[in-house]
C-alpha cells in the first residue's frame, strides 16, 4: 500500500511539473434541422458530425523553449487551430486559423435567381418560391511575433486577415401612402451578396521599468468589398418614379482603411501612488472609387473623398495619501472630427413623395467630441465601515442638422453617488449605494417641413432628451460556512425625462430593476455545485401622434427577462468524471399600446407581445480506461421557442416569404476517445 501511494504522488509531481499534451477524436449525432442551435457552430442539419480536439504541450528542458499546438471543434464548422513557439523572456511567435459560420435563422422561400452573387434577377410579379438558406462564413488567419530587447524592452509585430462570404437579407423599394389599396410601390427581396476581405495589423514597442511602462505602435486597418454594386434585372415597375424596378444598380459598402498611431504608458510616483494614460490618432479614409453608372453631379469627383481624424487622450491618477483616504481621477477626451466634402449627390430628392416627406439629397458628415471625468473617493470609517462618494460628468458636442427629427449640439450628464460598504460579520459584507444623474443640453435645432418651411418637432429621441435617474443598488456576499459562498444583487432605477415644450410628446418615463442571485458549494474535494438566477424588468413610456386628424397614441414598452441555471460536477469514483448542467431564460417584449382608430389607419390594433423561451441541458462523462487512455459522453438538449410574428404573414412584392419553425427540439449524443501524454 506503501508503494501504490508513493507511486501515486509521483504521478501527481509529474504532472505538475511536466506538460500534458491530449487528443481527442470521435463522433456526434444531431437529431433534428435547426435554424438557433447550430446558427454558429454549424450543427444545423440533422446528420453526423465528426468530433477533433488536440492539445499538445512540449518543452524543452535544455533550451528552455515551449512549442504548444491547440486545435478545437476541428470536426465542425467553427474550428480553429493555434500554433506557438516561444522562449520565455526571449523571443515568440504564433500562427492561427479560424472559421465561423453565420446561418440565417428564417428560410427563405423566394424565386429570385442569382442568390450569392452581384446579380440578380427578381420577378416582375408576385412568385412563390423554393426555399433557401442564407448563410455567411468567416475564414481568417493571423501571425505575430514578438522580441524582448536589451534595456527592457521588446518588440511585437501581429498581422490577421479575414474573409467572409455568403448573402444575407437585404431589400429595395417604397411603399407610399398610407397602408391600404391606395398605397403604390412595394419592397423586394434582393439579398446582399457578401464578399469582404479585412486586413488588420500593427506594431508595437513596450518598455517595462521599475516605475515607468511605456506601450508605442501602429494599429492599421484596411477593407474591400470585392461587390462594388449590386445589380437587379426585373422587379416592380409600379410607383412612377419610386417603382423598386428603377432602384439598380445598388451601391454596396465601399473599400476604406484606418491607420492608427498610439502611446500608452504608467507610471508609480511613489507606492502609494500611480498615473496611467493613453494618446491616439486614427486617419480613416474613404476614397473607394464610384461605380461607372452611379448617379453624380457636377464637381463631385470620383469618390466620396471621406475622411474622419479621430484624437484620443486619456489619463489617470490613483493615490493613498492617507492609510484610511484612497483617491481616483480619470479624463478622457475623444474628438471624432469628420472632413468628409458636402456634395449634391441626388438633385431628385428635392422631390415630395405621396407621405409628403422630402430629402435634401446632401451626404451630411456628423464629427462629435466627448468630455468625460470621473473622482472617486474612498475613506475607511470606524465599525468596518467604508464610505465610497464619486462626481462624474459627460459633455457630447455634435455636428450636422437633420431634416426631420429632434437634434440638439450638445448634451451633459452629471452624476453624483454615495457607497457604503460594511463587513457585517466575518461570513457577511453588505454594499449600498445610491446614484443621481441628470442629462440636459443646448436647444433643439428648428426642423424643416417638405415644403422648407420651419417647424419644430417636437419628439425628443431617448438618447438626447432631457433626463433625471436616480438608482439604488445592493450588494451581498455572504459566506455562512466554508463551502457555500451566496452573492445577491439588487437594484432599481427610476427616469423622469423633460417634456419638450410642454407637448406631452416622446418619451415620458422609465425604469428598470434586476435581480441576480449566484451560489456555489463544495460537498467535497470530489463534488461541487453551483446555481444562479437573475430577473430583469425594464419599462419606459413613451407618447406620439398619429397623422391627420392627429390623435394621440401612447406605449409603455417593457422587456421582461428572467434566466437561471444549476450544474454539479463529481468524481464517484477514481476513473469517473460527471458533470450536468442546466440552463432556461425567458425573455418578453410588451408593447401595451393605446391606439385611437382613426380615419386614415382603419382597423390599427395594439401591436401583440413577443416572447423567447430557451432552455439546454448538457450532460458528460469521462471513464478513464488506462491512466492516459480514456472515453468521453456528451448529450446535449436544446429548446428553442418563439411566437416571433415581424415576418409571419409577410410577403414581399415579389413573392418572397420569410419564415421560422418557432417550436425547435434538438438533441445531439457524441462520443469520443481521449489519448493523454507527457
Amino acid at each position: 500500500m506503501a508503494s501504490s501511494a508513493w507511486a501515486e504522488q509521483n504521478d501527481s509531481i509529474k504532472r505538475l511539473t511536466k506538460p500534458q499534451s491530449t487528443i481527442q477524436f470521435g463522433a456526434g449525432y444531431l437529431s433534428d434541422d435547426n435554424a438557433r442551435f447550430g446558427q454558429f457552430n454549424g450543427l444545423r442539419n440533422e446528420g453526423l458530425y465528426g468530433i477533433f480536439n488536440v492539445d499538445i504541450l512540449k518543452r524543452n528542458d535544455d533550451t528552455g523553449t515551449w512549442f504548444k499546438l491547440q486545435g478545437r471543434n476541428l470536426g465542425l464548422k467553427n474550428r480553429d487551430i493555434r500554433l506557438e513557439h516561444s522562449k520565455q523572456g526571449d523571443w515568440g511567435y504564433f500562427f492561427e486559423f479560424s472559421q465561423t459560420p453565420r446561418f440565417e435563422p428564417f428560410t427563405a422561400n423566394t424565386a429570385v435567381e442569382g442568390i450569392g452573387s452581384s446579380n440578380l434577377s427578381v420577378p416582375t410579379t408576385p412568385t412563390a418560391g423554393d426555399p433557401v438558406q442564407l448563410k455567411t462564413e468567416r475564414e481568417s488567419f493571423a501571425f505575430g511575433l514578438n522580441k524582448f530587447l536589451p534595456a527592457n524592452f521588446e518588440l511585437q509585430f501581429h498581422f490577421k486577415n479575414e474573409e467572409k462570404d455568403g448573402a444575407r437579407i437585404f431589400g429595395r423599394g417604397n411603399r407610399l401612402g398610407p397602408p391600404g389599396p391606395t398605397a403604390t410601390g412595394g419592397y423586394e427581396f434582393i439579398p446582399e451578396p457578401i464578399n469582404f476581405s479585412t486586413k488588420i495589423f500593427g506594431a508595437t514597442l513596450n518598455y517595462s521599468g521599475k516605475d515607468l511602462q511605456l506601450s508605442a505602435g501602429y494599429y492599421g486597418t484596411l477593407f474591400e468589398n470585392k461587390n462594388k454594386a449590386l445589380n437587379i434585372a426585373g422587379g416592380s415597375s409600379i410607383g412612377g418614379i419610386y417603382a423598386p424596378s428603377l432602384f439598380s444598380p445598388i451601391a454596396l459598402a465601399p473599400d476604406n482603411q484606418s491607420h492608427q498611431g498610439f502611446l500608452s504608458g504608467g507610471y508609480s510616483f511613489n507606492p502609494y501612488t500611480r498615473g496611467t494614460f493613453k494618446a491616439a490618432y486614427t486617419a480613416a479614409s474613404q476614397t473607394d472609387s464610384f461605380f461607372s453608372t452611379q448617379l453624380t453631379a457636377p464637381g463631385i469627383g470620383s469618390n466620396l473623398h471621406g475622411k474622419v481624424n479621430t484624437t484620443l487622450v486619456q489619463a489617470a491618477l490613483t493615490s493613498r495619501p492617507l492609510s484610511k483616504l484612497t483617491l481616483l481621477a480619470n479624463f478622457r477626451y475623444e474628438d471624432r472630427d469628420d472632413k468628409t466634402p458636402v456634395f449634391l449627390y441626388n438633385p431628385n430628392a428635392f422631390n415630395i413623395d405621396l407621405n409628403g416627406n422630402r430629402w435634401s439629397g446632401f451626404n451630411t458628415p456628423r464629427s462629435f467630441t466627448t468630455f468625460t471625468n470621473k473622482l472617486e473617493a474612498n475613506y475607511a470609517l470606524p465599525m468596518n465601515l467604508r464610505l465610497i462618494g464619486g462626481v462624474d460628468y459627460e459633455h457630447w458636442e455634435r455636428t450636422g442638422a437633420p431634416q426631420t427629427t429632434g437634434h440638439r449640439n450638445n448634451t451633459n450628464e452629471l452624476s453624483g453617488r454615495v457607497e457604503l460598504r460594511r463587513t457585517m460579520a466575518e461570513t457577511l459584507t453588505g454594499t449600498v449605494s445610491y446614484i443621481h444623474s441628470e442629462r440636459f443640453g443646448s436647444n433643439f435645432l428648428t426642423n424643416v417641413t417638405a415644403t422648407g418651411q420651419p417647424f419644430f418637432n417636437l419628439i425628443a429621441p431617448i438618447n438626447l432628451a432631457d433626463r433625471n435617474r436616480d438608482k439604488v443598488r445592493l450588494l451581498l456576499n455572504w459566506e455562512p460556512i466554508e463551502p457555500l459562498s451566496v452573492q445577491v444583487a439588487v437594484d432599481e432605477s427610476w427616469d423622469n425625462y423633460g417634456d419638450r415644450n410642454n407637448s406631452g410628446f416622446g418619451v415620458r418615463s422609465g425604469n428598470a430593476r434586476n435581480y441576480s442571485l449566484d451560489a456555489a458549494y463544495t460537498f467535497s474535494e470530489f463534488w461541487q455545485a453551483n446555481a444562479w438566477f437573475s430577473r430583469n424588468e425594464t419599462q419606459i413610456d413613451q407618447a406620439s401622434r398619429t397623422p391627420a386628424p392627429r390623435e394621440l397614441w401612447s406605449s409603455k414598452l417593457e422587456n421582461i427577462s428572467t434566466a437561471f441555471g444549476v450544474g454539479v460536477n463529481g468524481k464517484p469514483h477514481e476513473k469517473l468524471e460527471i458533470g450536468t448542467n442546466f440552463t432556461y431564460s425567458d425573455i418578453t417584449d410588451k408593447f401595451k399600446q393605446s391606439i385611437t382608430e382613426v380615419a386614415c389607419c382603419p382597423g390599427n390594433t395594439p401591436v401583440p407581445n413577443i416572447s423567447f423561451q430557451q432552455g439546454r441541458w448538457n450532460l458528460f462523462a469521462r471513464y478513464a480506461l488506462k491512466k492516459n487512455v480514456g472515453l468521453r459522453l456528451d448529450y446535449i438538449l436544446d429548446y428553442f421557442k418563439t411566437n416571433e410574428w415581424t415576418w409571419k404573414g409577410w410577403t414581399y412584392t415579389d413573392g418572397t416569404r420569410l419564415s421560422q419553425d418557432q417550436n425547435q427540439w434538438v438533441n445531439f449524443l457524441g462520443l469520443s476517445a481521449y489519448l493523454s501524454w507527457q
